[in-house]
């Protein structure tokens, strides 16, 4: 990022003072910001942090970080790079048919410099179709009476310029919460673009947009947004803008720091991954799968298994619990087997499976020690990324062969 001397990490990996042109400066600002978000970022260490398997982008005083996810000890960082930016737009996360979105296989790109190139793209697209206006009531002076006349405002307004009305009048401009909400977002893209090819195209949008009130938007304020047929096509660009203004922190650290923090969870966007792959796989099959549920087990406490796989016609039921992570040298964790078979009794289901990341590998099934009872369970193995480097497209039909999941209207490829 031109203008920002960039740091490239990988998830669980430690960034210390000193390295890489990280600074105390820097350090504070993120542990402040690990701190408003429960210590869930990483964790401090003498002299530094620690990563946790939060990836993303974090930018902070000419600084730029970026958390790269890694599976296993093969491939670089430019790969992963662009596997984190595969799996977003395979989830959603990124939107693959817009025109920013085609523009992700250029290296030279960040993730947080894909979002605000989406997003300058998605703005600039509502500009040339035409920015949409809405009734808001304003209160203020006008030289003809019109609307409902203030008469406290009047007289403390106009006792000498009886020419003129303190009113309150509807108004029907541009000048409403869409786009303050869209102009607060395009203000932070400006002050992060600095120095950047992105900044000069940031500026001709703000230059051809209205202005607007400045508003302060809080999570609140973006709660209360109801669109419309009218303004459906707003969804996209408010959707990044909520985004990036939320995960936006002013005066962080000294109270001058300004940081930008774009984080994903490992853990749920590999879920996510291997959930639409599976919906994809099995989309002309007798088979359902959902993400997600929950059936009570103890006062409040409940069970929720990653995804569930139903074949629609046999009442047969899979389950598969995702795991970002390595397991042990011979066995899963006591805990995630537990775990398991807990799953297995409350769904009755017929297979569980363990999904971890790594080289693709089928192992057997197993039967819970339990008399009178068989319940399997298995550690299973997908490859994040295919042979040319890329993210693996096959995850879905490989988890498949192994749950060992097949009928007659369905056969995996």
């Amino acid at each position: 990022m031109i203008g920002y001397k960039t740091i490239q990490v990988f998830e669980h990996e430690r960034l210390l003072i000193g390295n890489k042109g990280f600074r105390q400066k820097h350090l504070d600002a993120l542990l402040k910001l690990n701190e408003l978000h429960d210590f869930q970022y990483f964790d401090p260490i003498y002299g530094g942090l620690n990563f946790k398997q939060y990836v993303g982008v974090i930018q902070v005083d000419g600084l730029c970080i970026e958390i790269l996810p890694k599976a296993d000890k093969h491939g670089n960082k430019a790969q992963w790079q662009s596997v984190l930016i595969q799996m977003l737009k395979a989830c959603s996360r990124l939107k693959p048919e817009s025109a920013g979105g085609a523009n992700v296989k250029r290296q030279h790109l960040n993730l947080l410099e894909v979002y605000f190139e989406l997003f300058l793209n998605e703005v600039d697209g509502l500009i040339r179709r035409g920015l949409v206006k809405q009734y808001r009531k304003q209160t203020g002076q006008v030289k003809a009476l019109k609307g409902k006349l203030e008469f406290a405002g009047q007289i403390r307004h106009n006792l000498v310029h009886q020419e003129r009305f303190y009113t309150s009048h509807q108004v029907y401009d541009q000048d409403h919460l869409l786009h303050q909400v869209l102009n607060m977002a395009l203000e932070i893209v400006g002050h992060f673009t600095k120095g950047t090819s992105l900044y000069d195209k940031c500026k001709r949008v703000q230059l051809e947009f209205p202005e607007v009130t400045s508003k302060l938007v809080t999570s609140e304020l973006l709660e209360r947004i109801k669109l419309n047929r009218k303004t459906a096509p707003y969804s996209y660009p408010l959707e990044i803008a909520r985004l990036i203004i939320l995960n936006y922190s002013p005066d962080i650290s000294s109270g001058q720091e300004r940081m930008l923090s774009l984080l994903f969870d490992m853990n749920q966007l590999w879920e996510e991954y291997v959930l639409v792959m599976l919906k994809k796989a099995l989309k002309s099959s007798p088979f359902a799968v959902t993400g997600q549920e929950t059936k009570p087990f103890w006062n409040y406490n409940y069970l929720q298994p990653d995804i569930v796989i139903r074949n629609k016609e046999s009442n047969e039921t899979y389950i598969i619990d995702t795991k970002w992570k390595q397991p042990g040298s011979s066995s899963a964790s006591v805990a995630d087997l537990r775990q398991m078979y807990a799953y297995n009794r409350f769904w009755n289901a017929n297979k569980v499976m363990l999904l971890y990341p790594g080289e693709n590998r089928n192992t057997e099934f197993k039967d819970f020690l339990n008399a009178g009872e068989q319940h399997s369970c298995k550690m299973g193995f997908v490859s994040v990324v295919d042979e040319d480097g890329s993210l693996n497209s096959d995850v879905g039909d490989s988890v498949l062969r192994q749950m060992e999941i097949t009928t007659e209207t369905y056969q995996i490829n």
